[in-house]
């Protein structure tokens, strides 16, 4: 006989109304349980964290030993070109640590938790949060923020709606705060010489071989940066580029590929040809060169324009000539017909001073 059952019969003896089932019953059981695990995840994580504490302060770090351990991280030549990230701002470059060297010092100097987690993803946002803590000396640092699933590109905003361009996006911008969470936990002058260690490893290494240069060629050409657009910018040949002016396109590099700056904001825009990726070939030496503007010169085609339907035009007297077939003189060609007009002004001078008065040479 069930509970029901019972109350009815209990209610019919004793004269009072049958009492109906609680319809709330079920409800404050189900409500108790999930209550219960909440509480025991709340439990767990008091229970991570105190063992966190308890861990760090029973084994602290030795400074000494955390900061040779980064500074012989900095002397690897892969570390340290992927070390520096810089940007333009107001025409002025700004530089400073990469994500990369900020998880190699947090790493190294010991007792940190760090990482970036997504809260909430809808509406087309996601709410992310990047977090730094120091568990020896308890100090944290976090910051939450809302990324848009969309990217503004030279067309204008673009939505995202593929799961691989979303995860992206969101990774990109949490590793940015990520970073400066870091950098906050972490004592400034231990930035200060992973940088400056940093900068040693790539100017003492630096490659500036034709084929290191072929391939910096090729890994900028992922940005449309082509080689006269690298030239123009360190003002002479890649053949003749110095170690710092290496050291310096490789921040450069790391900026734009972290997506820090554009290429934009650090190259001019190169005339090239689509077809070839690089500027046109200048025209010969001694080739005839069009009026500024692009139009053939006052009162007819120009010298060489094939359109005129002419030759070259003939030389005046006392004028060089040129070559057979319009070629251009040679420095010593030229020279010699300037000494041979000199001599032919000088016998019509000394003629013209022999003459008689009123009568003119021949």
């Amino acid at each position: 006989m069930n509970d029901s059952h019972t109350n009815k019969l209990r209610g019919i003896a004793t004269g009072d109304a049958p009492r109906q089932d609680n319809p709330f019953g079920q409800a404050a059981v189900a409500t108790r349980a999930a209550g219960a695990t909440a509480n025991t995840d709340q439990q767990r994580a008091i229970a991570e964290v105190q063992a966190a504490l308890f861990i760090a302060r029973s084994n602290p770090r030795d400074p000494i030993a955390a900061m040779d351990k980064i500074l012989n991280e900095c002397t690897r030549q892969g570390l340290a070109e992927t070390a520096i990230y810089q940007y333009a701002r107001g025409g002025t470059a700004i530089s400073g640590p990469s994500i990369r060297l900020a998880e190699t010092i947090a790493r190294q100097w010991g007792n940190i938790q760090y990482g970036v987690r997504e809260l909430d993803q809808r509406h087309g946002e996601s709410v992310v949060q990047a977090y730094a803590w120091d568990v020896e000396t308890n100090t944290r640092r976090e910051t939450t923020f809302t990324v848009p699933h969309a990217r503004d590109t030279k067309q204008g905003r673009k939505e995202l709606n593929d799961t691989r361009d979303i995860y992206e996006i969101v990774a990109n911008m949490g590793a940015r705060r990520l970073r400066a969470c870091i950098l906050g936990v972490v004592p400034g002058d231990v930035i200060e010489a992973a940088v400056a260690q940093c900068e040693i490893t790539l100017k003492a290494k630096a490659d500036t071989s034709p084929e290191a240069m072929a391939k910096m060629v090729e890994a900028f050409g992922q940005f449309g940066v082509v080689k006269s657009q690298i030239e123009k910018r360190i003002q002479r040949r890649l053949d003749a580029i110095t170690s710092a002016q290496v050291v310096g396109l490789k921040k450069i590099y790391a900026s734009l590929r972290d997506g820090m700056s554009a290429a934009g904001d650090w190259f001019d825009p190169a005339d090239y040809d689509p077809e070839t990726k690089e500027p046109p070939a200048p025209p010969p030496r001694g080739a005839a060169q069009p009026p500024a503007g692009g139009q053939a010169a006052p009162g007819g085609p120009g010298f060489d324009d094939p359109a005129a339907g002419a030759g070259p035009m003939a030389p005046q007297a006392g004028e060089a000539s040129q070559g057979p077939a319009g070629a251009p003189q040679t420095d010593q060609e030229f020279l010699a017909d300037m000494d041979r007009g000199t001599q032919a002004m000088q016998q019509e001078q000394a003629a013209a001073a022999q003459a008689p008065a009123g009568r003119k040479p021949r």
